[in-house]
């Protein structure tokens, strides 16, 4: 089984549930998504599949990329990442994968990158608390002293310092999924998500929760088993 999906962030909003409350919903498109590569543990040392996300030129693809892909009958995509899946992946390259995966009530981990604040001092970037606020103490929010005395007379590692800020990578665990629909290929999901509107995000079953019971089809008694 596949464990995750590849899409796109579309914005928030807001809902409200039966009781009135008001619920902040980030609204995802998740695929459909395109298996350009196939993994598997008796040649590859793992199980993965290769999903391509959102179809692009075949001039903005290299060339050894581009090569391969026609070998494979395959269109180029802009956002192309390894998912990982449980047990032997039983998919073709070519096949296309969406948000039917997905049910109302799976908890997912969402994976992206956060918007980028370029450079920043300590107060934003480490809530420092500051200097003096009164007039004339010329120490507001510049780092100020940050060595040990005269022992050791250095400044230890990992010491918190102005610099960049944002555009990393970070990951959203256990959000709730309101609504899946299956028509647009989006996903609604209660909560925020890391990233601008726009960007890509990687969309998984949360590795915390349990995956909620799918409902079986039922079988005609025509086609059971007999019991004689």
């Amino acid at each position: 089984m596949i464990k995750g999906i590849l899409g796109k962030k579309l914005g928030m909003t807001q809902i409200f549930d039966k009781n009135g409350v008001r619920v902040p919903i980030t609204v995802l498109e998740a695929g459909p998504c395109v298996v350009q590569a196939v993994k598997v543990e008796e040649k590859d040392g793992y199980n993965a599949i290769c999903l391509g996300f959102d179809e692009t030129k075949e001039s903005r693809v290299k060339k050894p990329q581009r090569e391969y892909l026609k070998s494979k009958k395959v269109k180029p995509m802009k956002f192309v990442k390894e998912v990982p899946c449980e047990g032997k992946p039983d998919m073709e390259i070519g096949a296309e994968i969406t948000n039917k995966m997905f049910e109302k009530g799976d908890f997912i981990d969402v994976v992206g990158v956060s918007k980028g604040k370029g450079f920043q001092g300590g107060m934003k970037r480490h809530h420092w608390k500051g200097g003096r606020d009164t007039h004339g103490s010329m120490f507001h929010r510049a780092p100020g002293s940050i060595g040990s005395s005269a022992f050791p007379s250095r400044v230890f590692k990992g010491h918190t310092l102005p610099g960049h800020m944002g555009s990393e990578k970070n990951t959203v665990q256990n959000l709730k999924v309101v609504d899946v629909d299956k028509e647009n290929n989006t996903i609604l999901v209660k909560g925020a998500v890391p990233g601008a509107n726009g960007s890509y995000l990687v969309i998984k079953y949360a590795l915390k929760k349990p995956i909620a019971p799918r409902k079986q089809e039922e079988v005609p008694e025509t086609q059971g088993e007999s019991k004689e």
